[in-house]
């Protein structure tokens, strides 16, 4: 049997296996990220050598078509009423902490990570500023924790990995060797920034009014709006590649475009619910959510085969302390700094700063810098792998008991408070993303 084929039935049988068992690992520390990766870390070349790929074109592929989806689902999901009305911690989180901790990541690689230009340095600070909440998903789907701060959380999550974006293509641009570098900064700037979100402002705007015409019309079915959805996520993607600008800067832009449209463009009556459904709730973008989220858990499965399991093998003192302080101070300090004057108490602040879990943005981040072959390229490769590695433990498995005790803090500090807590603000109803294993319909969670 070719090593493809072991491959594929490597990653048929964990994703198998841990569906069979989602349910009953959902409220435990060991979380699908830790269960993906870990299975990938034994399975790889590194210890049972059963996934083995000579060519990284289908990884490679794979990982984009993961943060493709993810950012579009992320973004169409992502309302202006999350930024306004009770939106003041995701707008100070992204506004003032995001920079901050790409500048902290950056001054902090300097002294640790050797060898490293300061553009290269930068770059680790930009691949590594992203969070992925869906590592950490208790931390914001446990009802114990107030709705200000889950929505925040969640909020963040799904903006700031296109927020980078920017920062990612104009730094490659700076870094002799690249492929961005022969269009230099303007033609980067040009092609990656404001031609992209051109694109995808168009593809995303255009395809949400078209969906919503048809569905006035009666012209396509509910399962074929869920295909619709996949389909503008790839061609926003993809028509920024063919004129050389970013896919992923267009599908972010797209997301938001198509859900702008979908919320704010009549459709006609609404459709019947399903059966046994209850009150009529749009699903339209629920396939390409679950699909994005398989990709993601595979995508961590092949990460911890072909990135981490080498980048164990090469561990110094350096990279493991680096990213431990990527983890705590890089993410702690920006976070109390962003909330200052905010009213939050301290164990809200905490809370907030400890749970900036690293994911599938920095991976895929990491290895489009590989690809690049520049010269720091093995190093940069190891730093994101071990991080991302150490989120996946720590926050994955720290995000239950704690969600647990601020939840059983902020009960007390709410029931003895004279005035109204800060953190008890009002939030916008609905919304937020669905992601496989946070529970979607309370239909779909029963036994």
């Amino acid at each position: 049997m070719s090593g493809g084929a072991w491959t594929v039935l490597a990653v048929a049988g964990v994703t198998a296996a841990y569906a069979l068992g989602s349910r009953r690992l959902a409220s435990t520390p060991v979380s699908s990220a830790l269960v993906f990766t870990g299975c990938g870390v034994l399975l790889g070349p590194a210890v049972l050598g059963v996934i083995e790929l000579d060519d990284a074109g289908p990884v490679t592929a794979l990982l984009e078509a993961a943060l493709t989806l993810v950012l579009f689902t992320d973004a169409m999901t992502v309302r202006r009423r999350d930024l306004t009305r009770g939106g003041f911690l995701p707008r100070r989180l992204l506004g003032i902490g995001l920079l901050l901790s790409i500048g902290a990541g950056w001054l902090l690689a300097w002294p640790l990570l050797a060898g490293l230009t300061v553009w290269e340095l930068a770059l680790v600070g930009v691949i590594l500023a992203p969070t992925d909440a869906a590592l950490g998903k208790t931390a914001i789907s446990d009802q114990r924790v107030p709705p200000l701060v889950r929505q925040g959380l969640n909020v963040e999550s799904g903006i700031n990995d296109g927020m980078v974006l920017p920062f990612f293509v104009v730094l490659l641009a700076a870094l002799p060797g690249t492929s961005y570098a022969a269009e230099g900064v303007a033609g980067t700037f040009w092609r990656s920034l404001l031609l992209s979100t051109v694109l995808g402002l168009l593809v995303g705007g255009v395809a949400g009014r078209l969906l919503q015409a048809a569905r006035a019309r009666g012209w396509i079915t509910r399962e074929w709006r869920h295909v619709y959805v996949l389909a503008v996520a790839a061609a926003s993607y993809e028509v920024a590649v063919v004129v050389d600008g970013s896919g992923f800067i267009a599908a972010w832009v797209a997301g938001f475009a198509f859900g702008h449209a979908l919320r704010n463009v009549p459709a006609g009556p609404p459709e019947p619910a399903v059966a046994g459904g209850g009150e009529h709730r749009d699903t339209t973008p629920e396939l390409a959510e679950d699909l994005g989220s398989l990709l993601a858990s595979i995508s961590l499965l092949l990460f911890g085969a072909l990135l981490l399991g080498p980048a164990l093998e090469h561990l110094t003192w350096q990279i493991v302390l680096y990213a431990l302080l990527s983890l705590t101070v890089v993410r702690l300090v920006p976070v109390a700094l962003s909330l200052l004057g905010s009213g939050l108490r301290a164990p809200t602040v905490l809370y907030v700063g400890w749970f900036g879990p690293r994911g599938l943005a920095s991976v895929v981040l990491g290895l489009l810098v590989a690809e690049e072959h520049v010269a720091g390229t093995e190093l940069i490769g190891r730093v994101v792998a071990v991080t991302v590695a150490l989120s996946v433990l720590l926050h994955g498995a720290s995000a239950p008991a704690l969600a647990g005790a601020y939840g059983a803090w902020y009960r007390r500090a709410a029931a003895s408070s004279r005035d109204a807590l800060r953190e008890s603000g009002e939030v916008p109803a609905g919304g937020g993303r669905r992601r496989l294993g946070q529970g979607g319909r309370a239909s779909d969670d029963r036994p």
